[in-house]
């Protein structure tokens, strides 16, 4: 059996590798360059075969070890190093150890990038055991199914024997390079900074003296006395770290903020505060507004969640609280199907992000209290949405109509039918009606359906 260039495969029972899925070569997390090189090495199906199992390996990880995702930028990080992990892995066995190139730069960027989060060692190391078990069995499941039975004792003991010296030599460039990197960055600014910033996030510090806050502020170069308003931003790219950041100032000033401090806390993720005016003025009209501030993050392709104005350490932490809320409710609706929002204020979403805080308890009460109305239907959305809008609205026909783009007497209908299928009048319990109206309209499936059923 031969590759692409015609060479001989050292074993041939490779070459009849292949996906179980849909499983292309544009699956691939690796660059362009390097899958096609593998093609050209093993050929499509063998590499198609990698791809999809380090997908699986990747969500195995992540269920095991959360901390190892730490967002979809983080996510595909991680499959992007364990996809080159595994097409090692190949072509060790295709090629011989010697042939093997050396871990590769993805790899080594996840394992920078767990320490930059603080993630310990430890976990690391088991999402590292995990992944490779997981390849591992993988490999030898598919040689027991493809290899002649009198052969396969053999072949199965020979590339176990391969498997494990290229999983402990792995493994041992991981450590190596994690406790590189952990001592490089344990003695920096920005690890000093990031330190003094979770720090002042934690519960632990509301009392913090003047010369603690004093001495923050200095190290920080940011004055932790003034009013603040908090970001997050975000992008599910796991190489926007610096557009990440020019992001996260430009809407800061949008908003018109100054003198902004920025602390990068995953790959795709990062942390903000600016100095704001204590009276507010800044958010009214001119350069503050929304659309201003939309236009900015649309424009590097991110999106961002802002916490309210606050004094202090207190407000420094209040804000931040505020920003990381309204991020999961965006994360929610999206994961809803709703349309990205570029920029969430919480102050529009606080209701929402306060009743999802147990997503279990919101779900159960929406589906209480809207009963049929709940149901995941094209109908139901359309009544549930006009029923939204009209209480919204304190019942005006017009307003609900312009803003639906449908006529009057279409949301006449759809508000008559859907009372009908509440079985109740409007005005009975209405407070709670709009609540729920209001979780289903964000947060879809997440609170129409129960947990277990999600996703």
């Amino acid at each position: 059996m031969t590759n692409t260039t015609g060479r001989s495969l050292r074993r041939a029972w490779i070459a009849r590798l292949g996906p179980r899925g849909e499983v292309g070569i544009d699956r691939a997390a690796s660059p362009r360059a390097i899958v096609e090189d593998a093609v050209e090495r093993v050929g499509a199906d063998p590499v198609c075969w990698a791809i999809e199992l380090s997908s699986a390996v990747v969500r195995r990880i992540v269920g095991e070890v959360p901390a190892l995702g730490g967002g979809p930028a983080g996510v595909e990080m991680l499959r992007r190093g364990n996809e080159a992990t595994t097409l090692r892995a190949l072509f060790t066995l295709v090629e011989g150890p010697a042939a093997a190139p050396p871990v590769g730069e993805a790899t080594l960027e996840g394992i920078r990038e767990y320490v930059h989060r603080g993630v310990p060692l430890e976990q690391v190391l088991h999402g590292v055991r995990i992944g490779h078990a997981a390849t591992t069995e993988a490999f030898l499941r598919a040689c027991a199914e493809l290899v002649d039975p009198e052969a396969a004792v053999d072949e199965v003991t020979a590339i176990s024997r391969e498997l494990f010296s290229y999983v402990d030599d792995h493994a041992d460039v991981m450590i190596r390079t994690y406790l590189a990197e952990h001592e490089v960055w344990s003695t920096g600014a920005a690890a000093a900074r990031a330190d003094i910033v979770r720090s002042l996030l934690s519960d632990g510090t509301t009392d913090a003296t003047t010369t603690d806050v004093g001495e923050a502020s200095r190290v920080l170069g940011y004055d932790l006395r003034r009013t603040h308003e908090a970001v997050v931003v975000w992008s599910d790219s796991p190489d926007k770290n610096s557009t990440l950041q020019a992001a996260a100032i430009e809407a800061l000033r949008a908003r018109g903020a100054t003198t902004p401090l920025v602390v990068p806390v995953a790959s795709g993720r990062l942390w903000a505060w600016g100095t704001v005016p204590a009276d507010g003025t800044h958010r009214t009209g001119g350069t503050g507004s929304w659309e201003a501030v939309a236009g900015a993050l649309s424009r590097q392709r991110t999106q961002a969640a802002f916490g309210t104005p606050g004094a202090g350490v207190a407000g420094f932490r209040r804000s931040h609280d505020e920003a990381t809320r309204g991020e999961r409710v965006e994360r929610l609706r999206r994961e809803a199907g709703r349309v990205p929002r570029h920029a969430t204020a919480y102050a529009d979403v606080a209701t929402v992000a306060l009743l999802a805080t147990d997503l279990d308890a919101a779900g159960d009460f929406v589906r209480r209290e809207l009963g049929g109305l709940a149901a995941r239907t094209a109908s139901m959305e359309a009544l549930r949405t006009t029923l939204y809008r009209y209480l919204a609205a304190e019942r005006s026909l017009v307003d609900v109509a312009r803003r639906l783009h449908v006529a009057r007497g279409t949301v006449t209908y759809r508000v008559k039918r859907a009372q009908e299928v509440l079985g109740r009048d409007l005005d009975e319990g209405r407070f709670a009606l709009h609540t729920a109206l209001a979780l289903a309209e964000e947060l879809g499936d997440a609170v129409l359906l129960p947990r277990d059923e999600v996703g």
